[in-house]
């Protein structure tokens, strides 16, 4: 991690949950989109298809956005990607662009952009895409400010999916992405200041994902400073208010590393 400027302080990061709603717009909620900033450097984690439509709501730049981390690639945490992409070629952005996915994001990114846009792979941009493919063992990348890492967890979607963590100044941020319950959600979790986590439904079990009852269950081994629960269905927000811990809403900011 980043060490202490001489003042002995370290930068704060802001956690911004854009989008905090399911695959189907539950409670009127955008998809997942959740920015990241430390440093004068801005992550999304996750590009749900409404993403864009979602910064634009909130005053949010989606020229400031320098790297995306992307759990899973579903359309709602992913197919936000070709129009990110595209809004940049169209304001002329300069900046590289840095994606960082599980193996095949580079195939699925290309194939969507061609499936939604023929042929805009091929225009000339003034900005380079990387994508940077992770390792789904917790082996740790850097972009700036931020360190990326990412653990396989249990969700069907093609590809490996993956729970994520995103940290930079000695703060850490992670997210589930979606998942049954697996031991994975420890290190992803483990020392984070602000840990997102999954509770599609309240009670129910529905396969590939996870339920607030059987989060609460393991809840105490994911040794995070605050536990934020997201990407809830209808059920699920319906009684949120019965639940022990906090629940994003779209637009909720919080901080870590205040003093």
């Amino acid at each position: 991690m980043r060490a202490p400027d001489p003042s002995g302080t370290v930068p704060e990061v802001e956690i911004t949950f854009v989008g905090s709603g399911d695959a189907f717009g539950s409670g009127g909620r955008f998809q997942t989109c959740i920015r990241v900033r430390a440093d004068g450097a801005t992550a999304l984690v996750d590009c749900g298809a409404t993403s864009l439509t979602a910064m634009r709501a909130q005053g949010i730049d989606p020229g400031e956005v320098g790297a995306v981390v992307i759990t899973h690639l579903h359309g709602d945490h992913f197919g936000g990607l070709p129009f990110l992409v595209l809004d940049g070629q169209f304001t002329r952005r300069t900046a590289p662009l840095t994606v960082f996915g599980p193996v095949s994001t580079r195939d699925r990114l290309h194939t969507a952009m061609e499936t939604l846009y023929p042929g805009s792979t091929g225009v000339k941009r003034r900005f380079e895409v990387e994508v940077v493919e992770l390792d789904g063992a917790g082996g740790s990348l850097r972009h700036g400010p931020f360190s990326v890492r990412g653990w396989e967890v249990d969700h069907a979607s093609g590809a490996p999916a993956l729970a994520v963590r995103v940290d930079a100044g000695g703060h850490g941020f992670g997210y589930s992405g979606d998942t049954a319950w697996t031991p994975a959600l420890v290190p992803a979790a483990d020392g984070a200041e602000v840990f997102a986590c999954e509770a599609y439904t309240w009670d129910r079990q529905v396969r590939y994902h996870l339920d607030y009852r059987t989060l609460r269950e393991h809840a105490g081994e994911l040794a995070a400073g605050r536990l934020v629960l997201t990407h809830m269905g209808p059920e699920m927000l319906a009684r949120s208010g019965e639940a022990e811990h906090a629940a994003a809403v779209d637009g909720l900011v919080l901080r870590a590393g205040t003093s």
